[in-house]
């Protein structure tokens, strides 16, 4: 989403000295410039993310792991009937379908228990545990929930259940009731097993039974949806993540499931591989949208079916509540835009939304797209009846959500998340004192942080770059996701020479930079404000296929004009005016004093060596364009 220009704050990077160990790398000086300013200044940093170490024992890392695993034996062995307990999202259901296809192939009988959205809320419950034990199942795993359910997991203790739980979310204080625990928390510090989300979990406890069964059956559909579910709950492409990722994202394309050979062909993914960025915005939200919308059990069928007719209905299914979910979206986004614009300059540091007729199953989406319109933490609040409101919670990066919950925990009724999104369920009579208490939190961030929607280029490219050579080299850098983003770059007083808006919303450029022409598309512009005849862009680069052709082209992130008499530059707590008078940078302060020094560093002041006055010079070179 291109936020409108008043509300942008551009932080563009510091300059970073070229390293003459990292020249034989293969990578060039823009996205060297890129590793160094996210913490791979090394050379074995950068080695180590191209191609990642790995994953150490697990039974080393997970101290409860050989116990589940001896628990599983015994239901494989008996043929026991085993409740895989998932969540409703793509994560829950990937992690479900995971054990269930490893357990089928195994020799158990695992049925999935997903809650309804809608009827039955977050996570393991009371009434599921009765259900399961009145159908005779002894044995419930749990997939990327059941922490936070002591009463439900204490409701299996009182029926002599055994629980495994595996999950990803924030421990509580006092460690849940179960047989067995598998949680990246309870990893020693820095393992590379630290940031696995709830399929990633699955996927230890699947390798772990399959080595003591002496199998592989049912490992490589794993892989597979390992990769799915990563990708769709944002975990960090780090640690174990980034190896298992880049060794199953290339055969993802040919996987054997018939299911997503089904949701390819719908999303229309025929030509290129199947990237994290394909499955990030064609796969995954195709899944997502039934357990918004519909039984989540759907998508645990499709992605375990052996049937290629059965594998192509269900796709079917998926691919109209997709549809459907689209709709919603985008009604519910205007209305909530309509509710914070109506607020003029009063808008709250903290945006809580209500509506009652709003759908549990996408305010979580349209959250999202509101934080990255606003830059603002943001939860929208749908009826739950009985006098009670859910909510989905969204924030920038910085605002802590799990925590900032924690704190309201005595105003809700139930919560739970992690740093960038929760849920919580409140009382009506509780919303105004909840949304001073979340304000006051948002105010004490915004101190520190600064308004509006914050723009971080991490690298300047010149358009005569964007090239099959650049692309080739970013693809080294694959995969990308949470904790290692594709890069931002950004080009400066690019000439805007065609402009065409495109059905959506969308808008499509045409940009030229000395003799070289790029196209750029801006998705969901939102404003009609009439672009200068020079602009500043942020993007990340794409390759567009579209009839059997290929084109790079800037995904637009963030959009100014271009300085003409001058930009202003923040640093510490002062203010500049920052120039370029023919070849000669100028300074101004305040005061009105003169700086003047070239793109190189060299100045013409008594104090030319003083690190300050450097450090500005190199800051304003980087501001205007001049140097990487």
């Amino acid at each position: 989403m291109l936020p409108q220009p008043p509300e942008q704050r551009w932080q563009l990077p510091s300059p970073v000295a070229r390293q003459a160990e990292l020249g034989d790398l293969g990578l060039c000086e823009p996205l060297l410039a890129v590793l160094q300013r996210r913490g791979h200044s090394s050379r074995g940093a950068i080695e180590a993310l191209l191609s990642p170490a790995p994953a150490p024992e697990p039974t080393e890392h997970f101290g409860d792991l050989k116990r589940a695993v001896r628990r599983l034996q015994k239901a494989c062995k008996g043929g026991e009937a085993v409740a895989i307990c998932g969540d409703y999202d793509a994560d829950g259901m990937t992690s479900t379908a995971l054990l269930v296809g490893v357990l089928q192939r195994l020799g158990a009988a695992p049925v999935a228990a997903i809650p309804s959205r809608q009827d039955d809320g977050y996570g393991l419950n009371r009434s599921m545990v009765e259900r399961l034990a009145q159908q005779g199942i002894r044995l419930l795993v749990t997939v990327d929930n059941g922490v936070a359910a002591r009463e439900a997991l204490e409701r299996a203790q009182e029926l002599k259940l055994d629980v495994l739980l595996t999950d990803h979310h924030t421990l509580p204080a006092e460690p849940p009731p179960c047989l067995a625990l598998l949680h990246p928390a309870c990893t020693p510090e820095g393992s590379p097993y630290r940031g696995l989300a709830g399929v990633g979990l699955a996927y230890v406890l699947a390798q772990a039974l399959a080595l003591a069964c002496k199998s592989h059956q049912g490992l490589a559909m794993a892989l597979d949806l390992f990769c799915i579910g990563t990708i769709a709950d944002m975990a960090p492409l780090e640690g174990v993540n980034r190896r298992w990722l880049m060794d199953g994202l290339p055969r993802l394309k040919s996987s054997p499931l018939p299911g997503l050979q089904a949701l390819q062909q719908l999303a229309g993914i025929e030509e290129g591989p199947l990237d994290a960025g394909v499955v990030g915005f064609q796969i995954a939200p195709r899944i997502n949208a039934v357990g918004r919308l519909g039984d989540p059990t759907l998508v645990v069928e499709l992605l375990t079916t052996d049937s290629q007719e059965r594998a192509q209905e269900l796709a079917r299914e998926c691919e109209a509540l997709n549809r459907q979910r689209r709709e919603l979206c985008d009604a519910i986004e205007a209305e909530a835009t309509a509710l914070v614009e109506a607020d003029g300059d009063q808008r709250s540091p903290f945006l809580l939304l209500a509506q009652s007729h709003w759908h549990h199953g996408v305010i979580g989406i349209v959250a999202a797209r509101l934080v990255e319109r606003f830059g603002l933490p943001v939860a929208l609040l749908a009826s739950e009846g009985n006098g009670q409101l859910r909510a989905s919670v969204r924030a920038p990066r910085g605002f802590a959500v799990d925590a900032a919950l924690q704190h309201c925990g005595h105003l809700l009724e139930r919560h739970g998340g992690h740093p960038a999104a929760g849920g919580f369920t409140v009382r009506a009579e509780r919303v105004a004192e909840l949304q001073q208490a979340l304000n006051q939190l948002a105010s004490s961030w915004l101190e520190q942080r600064g308004p509006g929607v914050l723009v971080e280029p991490e690298a300047l490219l010149q358009l005569e770059q964007i090239d099959r050579d650049l692309w080739q080299q970013l693809q080294r850098l694959e995969p990308f996701g949470s904790g290692h983003p594709a890069p931002v770059f950004w080009s400066s007083r690019c000439r805007v020479i065609q402009q065409r808006e495109l059905r959506g919303g969308h808008l499509q450029l045409t940009l030229r930079q000395g003799s070289t022409d790029v196209r750029a598309i801006a998705w969901r512009w939102q404003g009609s404000w009439t672009l200068p005849e020079q602009v500043d862009v942020a993007y990340r680069l794409r390759l567009n296929r579209w009839q059997g052709e290929e084109r790079l082209q800037l995904e637009l992130v963030a959009l100014r004009g271009s300085a003409g008499d001058g930009i202003r530059l923040q640093r510490r707590a002062r203010t500049y005016w920052v120039s370029l008078e023919g070849e000669e940078l100028v300074i101004r302060n305040a005061a009105g004093d003169e700086l003047r020094g070239t793109a190189s560093g060299s100045m013409n002041h008594p104090a030319a060596d003083h690190p300050y006055l450097k450090t500005l010079m190199q800051d304003a070179a980087m501001a205007l364009g001049l140097t990487a």
